[in-house]
């Protein structure tokens, strides 16, 4: 990996903006009553009385689920949350693939954040899609949707999602699980505290290889090192370092329509791999400055690779042949990132204006750099090769946040807020000077929610705001010139009803998303890009549960999206009134369950409604070569069995059965089709020492 030279005075800087966001220079361990708190920028700080506050959609997936669900990957999990639609490639989702309430999931339209830390690897600078968290260091996750969303960003436009990482043990465990394709894994979690409880520490390292669906192979390995101590009575420390490698047999290709038909399981490109390795390091600092008064701040950094050996292919040569036949030249396309970050928020309970409420103040300063690549190869030496792409982009963003949550009266709360995003983009081409360019952009993004309570088991919540998504420097300096482009912006508007009681739960949601200026080929001006593309997207969300007195549950939610269109001509065929790709009209997933004692099971339904491949909206699905293949994808079902059974305090036996009646389904489409994992087993347990 390479780090160009202008990215070093920022690290040079990381002790001092250290020492700045711990405002305060550490003091002596308190006394031996003082419990240790692990810090961290949570989205929604847990429980009924948070949720309540957010004027927007709440899901949260908790320790309890995940450990009924199973699932191999964060996007597993995140199925079964209303909105979430997942484009599956492969079954232990490597990249991220993730749309929200209608929006492309092969875009980046969505904030994806670990313990409150932006985990793509470029927002500004580069695509997002490379770097998946792993499921099996996390113990909840958070999706957070309307105006609340604005505390964070940029790519809020479909809301938040945040990975809660596990807290340290007091001990020692080692769990496993096996499965078909030869998959194997192995987890170990250790941890302790000092005898007074003031600090902890523990790690979480994972091992995980399979020989894959079709033969998909991948080998990865995930570790975690997390601890924290007290400050005195009123201050926490704490610190994460992660380290991740995968070496995954992935491709962009897919099966050819007739191979799909056959019943193929094989490898459409054996020879294409995605090679990644991943570091970061988080630093929190907690400061409970008086009561009702809280800075929180995190400083964070993280570096990554992503190699990507791609085989050319004879195209005239595959579409006669009805599949991939390759030649000796292989294009390397490889990218390495780099950021570091600040992020503060301070917490204030107040009266403003004579009225009861509570402000947050947060802001962000964040550096971002990619160095990019392309590497001409050959199939003798697959792995080195003639530069042929050399280029660096840079981004520099700055953001103020301030909202104040005003309860007007014991039942209603209303909540107005601003953002302001302030970005600076550069782009060095290292072979060509004359491509080098650089822009700036500033948004201002205000936003207004309210939530009422009808009764002790009804609330109402809605809320208005401005989003946006910035473009990218590949968008915004094209061969040198300043496309002079804004971030995308969506107006979002929701209004929905949540409530319960102890045996139900409930979740009602309507929304629209309406793009004005999505980024769309020039038609004038001598410009390559401009702002020239509007959207529109409303729907329904529902979520409801229910528990039974004797241990069987059930829990179900709904998503139907009837407008997902473009509103305008554009090129490549797209007619104004296209519904917009991967985006089902209708998402539905309902999970029957039973927990009693030591045994806990549940039978889990997921359907996805058909869908367009491409926005053009053309029904066969056809391709051939390089290009991105099209046509309309039809609507499948999944259904999972899942069990687990406490043998005793230390022992836990599980298994699962993912795709239970083995549907054969496509999941997507890029260059050829992605077929959906066949019906597979899994089996695994669990011991602490």
């Amino acid at each position: 990996m390479r780090t160009h030279p202008s990215f070093y005075p920022t690290l040079k800087l990381l002790p001092l903006a250290l020492a700045a966001a711990l405002q305060a220079p550490a003091i002596a361990l308190a006394n031996e009553k003082t419990e240790v708190v692990l810090p961290r920028i949570d989205v929604i700080y847990g429980g009924a009385e948070d949720i309540a506050k957010q004027p927007g959609s709440v899901s949260i997936i908790d320790k309890e689920q995940l450990e009924r669900l199973q699932p191999l990957s964060t996007e597993d999990a995140l199925r079964r949350v209303p909105g979430v639609y997942i484009k599956g490639e492969e079954e232990t989702a490597v990249v991220a693939n993730i749309g929200i309430r209608g929006l492309n999931a092969a875009d980046y339209k969505s904030l994806i954040l670990e313990d409150g830390v932006p985990v793509a690897p470029g927002l500004f600078v580069g695509n997002g899609r490379y770097y998946n968290p792993r499921i099996q260091r996390m113990d909840e996750i958070e999706v957070l949707k309307g105006a609340a969303a604005l505390r964070y960003g940029p790519n809020t436009i479909g809301g938040v999602i945040n990975y809660k990482t596990k807290d340290p043990i007091d001990g020692f465990s080692l769990s496993g699980r096996a499965g078909s394709n030869n998959y194997r894994e192995a987890t170990i979690e250790a941890g302790g505290a000092t005898p007074s409880g003031e600090a902890k520490a523990g790690l979480f390292y994972t091992r995980a290889s399979s020989d894959g669906f079709q033969d998909k192979d991948f080998d990865m390995q995930d570790l975690m090192v997390k601890g924290g101590m007290a400050l005195g009575d009123d201050q926490w420390l704490g610190a994460k370092f992660t380290y991740y490698e995968n070496d995954a047999n992935i491709s962009y290709r897919g099966l050819f329509l007739g191979e799909f038909n056959a019943g193929a399981s094989y490898n459409p490109a054996p020879d294409d791999y995605f090679l990644t390795e991943r570091k970061s390091l988080d630093i929190n600092h907690l400061w409970e400055i008086r009561p009702g008064m809280s800075l929180s701040t995190v400083l964070y950094w993280s570096e990554m690779y992503r190699d990507y050996w791609r085989f050319a292919v004879d195209s005239a040569a595959s579409t006669a042949a009805g599949s991939w036949v390759y030649t000796d030249v292989v294009n390397g396309n490889n990218r390495s990132f780099d950021r570091i970050g600040l992020d503060s928020r301070l917490t204030v309970a107040n009266k403003l204006f004579g009225v009861t409420g509570e402000a947050e103040i947060g802001v962000r300063i964040m550096e971002e750099e990619m160095v990019d690549q392309g590497i001409a190869a050959t199939r003798a030496n697959p792995r080195t090769g003639t530069i042929t792409t050399d280029r660096v982009d840079s981004a520099t963003s700055y953001a103020l946040f301030a909202q104040n949550r005003f309860d007007v009266t014991d039942r209603l709360s209303i909540t107005p807020g601003l953002r302001i995003e302030s970005y600076e983009q550069e782009r060095e081409d290292l072979r060509k000077a004359a491509n080098n360019g650089d822009s700036s952009n500033t948004e201002y993004l205000p936003g207004l929610g309210a939530t009422y309570r009808l009764n002790p088991a009804a609330q109402l919540y809605g809320s208005v705001y401005k989003a946006f998504s910035p473009a990218l420097n590949s968008q915004s300096i094209v061969t040198g010139l300043d496309q002079q482009l804004d971030a995308e912006h969506s107006i979002n508007v929701e209004f929905g009803v949540r409530g319960g009681s102890d045996k139900l739960r409930y979740e009602f949601t309507a929304f629209q998303m309406d793009f004005d200026n999505q980024i769309t080929p020039a038609i004038s001006g001598g410009l390559t890009n401009a702002n020239a593309g509007s959207t529109l997207h409303r729907g329904l969300e529902a979520a409801m549960g229910y528990r039974w007195n004797n241990g069987f549950s059930v829990d179900g939610n709904l998503t139907w999206i009837p407008v997902s269109e473009y509103r305008e001509d554009r090129s490549g065929g797209i007619n104004q009134g296209n519904r917009l790709p991967y985006s089902p009209e209708l998402l539905a997933n309902l999970s029957l369950g039973y927990a009693s004692g030591p045994v806990s099971t549940a039978l889990s339904w997921n359907y996805v409604d058909e869908q367009f491949g491409n926005g053009n909206n053309t029904t066969p699905i056809t391709g051939s070569g390089n290009s991105v293949w099209s046509g309309l994808l039809p609507s499948y079902y999944t259904v999972d069995l899942t069990g687990s059974y406490d043998v005793n305090k230390q022992l836990k036996l599980f298994g699962a059965i993912k795709n239970l009646t083995d549907e054969r389904y496509i999941a997507g489409l890029r260059q050829g089709i992605y077929a959906g994992p066949e019906r597979a087993f899994e089996a695994g347990a669990k011991y602490t020492f």
